[in-house]
């Protein structure tokens, strides 16, 4: 499984760490990412509404990400 640590790093680069990654995986294949940022989680939601994937906390700053 694919893991992104965007610890460190302010929005929007955790999104945009995402995107590069999330376009190398297949439809169905998950990936984690790890922020810190407190953008992150209200970035995520408008991100997986305009993109169709989806995304769920899996606990404080990892998040699981299924591309559609």
């Amino acid at each position: 499984m694919i893991e992104i640590d965007a610890r460190g790093l302010r929005c929007p680069q955790p999104i945009i760490e995402l995107g590069k990654k999330i376009a190398e995986i297949n439809s169905g294949e998950e990936l984690v990412l790890y922020s810190d940022d407190p953008a992150t989680e209200p970035d995520l939601s408008a991100w997986a509404r305009m993109t169709g994937n989806r995304y769920s906390k899996i606990e404080n700053q990892k998040f699981l990400i299924v591309k559609n």
